[in-house]
């Protein structure tokens, strides 16, 4: 590894670890280590947003998709792009309104029990625990993400390269809080997109004019049995549903909608909508031409790579400048960074806010419930590191599971509580048990990969979602209504969006 590249790598994490502190000086008080005062401007939080959810996954597991399946990916990108759109739309502004008027909760289960005044405290220990599963899989997802860069541009090993990511990740979050998390993911952001539309262009540029992609890929169709240009191939009504279906994932998303309750203004979320939609179709336009292009350049320039999710960074390594190729690890290690530090922050809110101050010290003063925050951060960071260890995983693969695990979760269960007023504190219980433990079960009967009577599996996201919804519905009409204070709630949530 050039010289000039670990310098420039090293300016980055040193940034990183810079923002760490100072946001560290600013951060007194839980609020502001949770949710950053509720002070952010609408480009922090859409970048911020963009970027805790584009994580390790869109610059090498997705590249790396497309590089070995080709066009018939496409879906994927479609099914997130429109579902980010739509979560905009019908979540943001609700829900950061609603926080506000729902007892200034900081958290997703801390929303749910003051959206239905649940005294019980079931709802608050059931979103707890779902969070600390999901989130624990998710951000090991990053960390082999992390492991894999380290092994393939550095030559180190896989292990170190994950302890090395979880301890640049792990410092900057422990000490910054939610003002470090979201001002590094704005960085990292910047510098994502740089690199997804240099990256293409400059490949582009290479294969050179003489070169047909469309017959390249055609070739490389024949050799592998892959239609690479068509966006059907391989696929089939549930295969392509399960791609779109990505998009339900983001109304459940506590790491992204987290973004939505800490804008300064309600009035400026249309700003931070078209700028993180313009942002993310860019990037994942980006990601997806990088495999593709990647997939031609490498069939011609010493054959297939050994693992495709790598094909960013061998990119970065054999066509660019030592400085521009720090920049290019720089900007996957900002993809991985800014995911993980986001999931650490949300599960230490769960644990801090959700359960320590709740069940154990209700009279803790600011300065302790930083400090638990900070060890949940380092304590659900290395339970993370332990799954991630074994290295036999791909980063989508991985995602994939934990993205329809918080999708089914609480997708339909924030969705329905932000635009139904008849919807109990039962149904929501009903809605959040059900989501969960049908993508648990799911995923242990192996109906991911291959559903009884089918050669195909079915994503999970689907069935989990679907299923939260119906029990929502049919709960709530079962069970008694809500009393009037929780309705005159929704209604002033209401007037207010309407104003």
């Amino acid at each position: 590894m050039d010289a000039l590249t670990i310098i420039t790598l090293g300016i980055y994490m040193a940034g990183m670890l810079a923002i760490g502190y100072w946001s560290y000086r600013k951060t007194k008080t839980l609020d502001g280590y949770m949710l950053g005062d509720r002070d952010l401007g609408p480009a922090v939080t859409a970048l911020s947003a963009g970027a805790s959810d584009m994580s390790g996954w869109m610059v090498m597991g997705l590249p790396g998709a497309f590089y070995a399946l080709g066009m018939s990916q496409v879906w994927l990108p479609v099914g997130l792009s429109i579902g980010a759109y739509i979560n905009y739309l019908v979540v943001a502004s609700r829900l950061r309104v609603y926080t506000e008027i729902a007892d200034n909760a900081i958290t997703v289960p801390d929303y749910l029990e003051n959206r239905f005044a649940d005294k019980s405290r079931i709802l608050r220990v059931i979103s707890g625990l779902f969070i600390l599963i999901f989130f624990a899989v998710y951000a090991a997802s990053g960390l082999v993400a992390g492991g894999k860069l380290f092994e393939s541009a550095f030559g180190a090993s896989y292990h170190t390269g994950l302890f090395v990511t979880l301890a640049v990740i792990v410092a900057y979050t422990l000490f910054g809080g939610f003002l470090a998390v979201s001002t590094t993911d704005f960085v990292q952001g910047c510098i994502m997109f740089v690199a997804l539309v240099l990256v293409p262009i400059v490949v582009f540029t290479n294969i050179g004019g003489d070169i047909s992609l469309a017959e390249e890929l055609r070739k490389i169709g024949e050799a592998t049995d892959v239609n690479m240009l068509n966006i059907f191939t391989g696929g089939t009504f549930l295969s392509i549903l399960g791609l779109l279906a990505w998009g339900l994932g983001y109304f459940g998303q506590p790491h992204i909608i987290v973004r939505f309750m800490a804008i300064r203004d309600v009035k400026e979320m249309k700003i931070a909508r078209r700028i993180n939609i313009g942002w993310m179709v860019v990037g994942l336009a980006g990601a997806g031409a990088t495999g593709i292009l990647g997939a031609v350049y490498f069939a011609n320039h010493g054959g297939a790579l050994p693992d495709p999710e790598t094909v960013l960074i061998d990119f970065a390594a054999v066509l660019f400048h030592p400085i521009i190729t720090g920049f290019i690890l720089a900007a996957i290690l900002a993809a991985i960074m800014s995911t993980v530090s986001s999931q650490l922050l949300v599960t230490s809110s769960a644990i801090t806010e959700d359960f320590y101050r709740k069940f154990f010290r209700r009279d803790a003063s600011d300065k302790e419930l930083v400090l638990i925050g900070r060890l949940a951060v380092l304590a659900v960071g290395l339970i993370a590191a332990w799954i991630a260890f074994g290295n036999n995983q791909t980063v989508l693969g991985i995602v994939s599971h934990a993205w329809a695990g918080f999708g089914a979760t609480f997708g339909a269960v924030i969705l329905v509580s932000l635009h139904w007023k008849q919807m109990t504190q039962k149904g929501a219980i009903a809605g959040v048990v059900t989501g969960g433990l049908t993508v648990i079960l799911w995923l242990s009967l192996g109906w991911d990969a291959k559903f009884p009577g089918l050669n195909e599996g079915i994503y999970e996201i689907i069935p989990g979602f679907l299923l939260s919804l119906l029990a929502i519905y049919v709960v709530s009409k079962a069970t008694t209504q809500p009393d009037e204070k929780i309705k005159v709630k929704f209604d002033e949530m209401e007037q207010r969006i309407k104003s």
